[in-house]
């Protein structure tokens, strides 16, 4: 072959066009390993009160459609899984809720007087040990400011002002672990147990 020979345009042209991957519901988005419909279910968790299709598709970053699909398979997941969590949906929204005939397990099992969407907030702290203010109610909506004001009453939480900033460092405090039946080191939400439990079980309120 000729060392000046270089492909003519019309050849070019006739290279079919490179056509983008579509990402569905069960595909894992770019970098993150989690399909959108766990992202969705995340986002759930985290949020802990119902959102709309439109919110959940802002959060997730994706086209309503998209988020319409992958909701509707995480639906039908969890209504085939034997578990004590379920997609609930009230009107246009719909939340990671425990499935009703849990009620009364639920109130044995919480401590003291907390209540579900504190305990949810109790469960971000502790997975992250240390987080900023800003940053919990970030994930968890403006309900948190009550929910930390509710932790810190009853001293599951410490609050220290940030060196650096406006917001505040929150932390797990002395009782959480001794409520808990954690160590430090082990704080993390599946170690949330009622009081005086030697083994630390996993508590299921949504």
């Amino acid at each position: 072959m000729p060392q000046d020979w270089q492909p003519q345009q019309d050849e070019l042209r006739d290279q079919p066009p490179e056509v983008p991957a579509q990402r569905g519901s069960g595909a894992p988005a770019a970098g993150t390993g989690l399909s959108l419909a766990a992202r969705l279910e995340a986002i759930l968790y985290l949020k802990g009160k119902p959102l709309s299709l439109t919110d959940l598709a802002s959060i997730a970053a994706v086209e309503r459609d998209e988020a319409e699909l992958a909701l509707i398979t995480l639906m039908a997941d969890y209504a085939h899984r034997d578990t004590a969590l379920e997609i609930r949906q009230e009107g246009n929204t719909f939340s990671l809720q425990l499935r009703e005939s849990l009620t009364d397990l639920v109130q044995n099992l919480l401590p003291v007087d907390l209540s579900t969407a504190s305990l949810r907030t109790l469960a971000t702290i502790a997975l992250k040990k240390r987080i900023l203010q800003s940053e919990l109610v970030e994930l968890r909506g403006s309900g948190a400011y009550d929910h930390i004001k509710e932790l810190l009453a009853q001293n599951f939480i410490e609050r220290r002002r940030q060196s650096e900033g406006r917001s505040y460092w929150l932390s797990l405090s002395e009782k959480f672990h001794r409520t808990f039946a954690v160590r430090p080191e082990q704080a993390n939400p599946s170690a949330l147990t009622r009081p005086g439990a030697s083994t630390a079980q996993p508590n299921q309120a949504a």
